[in-house]
């Protein structure tokens, strides 16, 4: 009777966390670099991504890619959408770099972030150099990439952008590990999540794709419109540890006149 009772207990949580499981890996973005790169002539560039791989065909073939230049005459602005609620919290986490970025992974339970009443919890965060979302044509310095996954397997991103000025805590506290790990997991101990400042209550909301193969769509995207800083021994530590300081690790911007863009702005105003 006790054996049978630990077997539907072990059955019920693994049932639970079915959804977490089934799509840890449908949204994990490629952990090789070998087989793409950001630089055109290669063979492998981001225009040939599609082509790389038949699971990566979206890449050239999909209608809602990302990143996109975010314009202010093509938003609406929605004062409906609501502030972006987060719940994080201090939890075990890894550092690797994975050839084209540099990922903070959570292994505990890091806490989510609500959106239209789903909770998508927080699973890892990346760097891009340069930003790839633009605003208006304008491109920054560097972009973060906060990825959740909902129980169903909807991804939501949040993104921020930084240009060069002061230091970024949350990468203050990452720089040591940034510039000496390998491709092996570094153990971090706890990381706290709240560290990483949104900064403003303003963003953009649309519906895309992740960045890098397999380009995945469906994507929920929240760009929070504040531009923070970010110094350039950070940048540059970030750049070196990626791709020796030669390379940008940035997609260029798609095609996104199908897309819809929405924007949140409390007091609902414009942009």
């Amino acid at each position: 009777m006790t054996t049978i009772f630990l077997f539907l207990i072990t059955f019920l949580i693994l049932s639970s966390c079915l959804p977490y499981l089934s799509k840890a890996t449908f949204v994990s973005e490629v952990d090789d670099e070998t087989p793409f790169t950001y630089v055109e002539g290669t063979g492998k560039g981001p225009k040939k991504w599609g082509e790389i791989d038949p699971h990566w065909k979206v890449c050239g073939s999909g209608k809602t890619q990302s990143p996109i230049d975010l314009q202010d005459r093509r938003v609406q602005v929605f004062p409906s959408l609501g502030k972006i609620k987060r719940d994080y919290k201090p939890a075990p986490a890894v550092v690797k770099n994975r050839g084209h970025d540099i990922t903070v992974i959570w292994r505990g339970d890091a806490g989510d972030i609500n959106i239209n009443g789903t909770d998508y919890k927080l699973l890892r965060c990346h760097w891009h150099s340069p930003s790839e979302h633009t605003f208006n044509g304008s491109r920054y310095d560097l972009e973060l990439h906060v990825v959740h996954l909902s129980s169903s397997g909807e991804i939501a991103v949040i993104g921020i952008v930084y240009k060069y000025g002061h230091p970024d805590p949350f990468l203050s506290k990452m720089f040591h590990h940034i510039k000496s790990v390998g491709k092996e997991e570094r153990n971090l101990g706890t990381v706290n999540p709240g560290v990483i400042k949104f900064g403003s209550r303003k963003y953009y909301r649309y519906i895309g794709s992740l960045t890098t193969p397999p380009c995945t769509e469906g994507v929920i995207w929240t760009v929070v419109k504040k531009v923070r800083t970010v110094s350039r021994e950070q940048v540059a530590a970030l750049r070196e540890a990626v791709h020796d300081g030669f390379e940008a690790n940035a997609r260029p911007t798609q095609q996104s006149d199908g897309i819809a863009v929405q924007f949140y702005n409390p007091s609902g105003g414009s942009t």
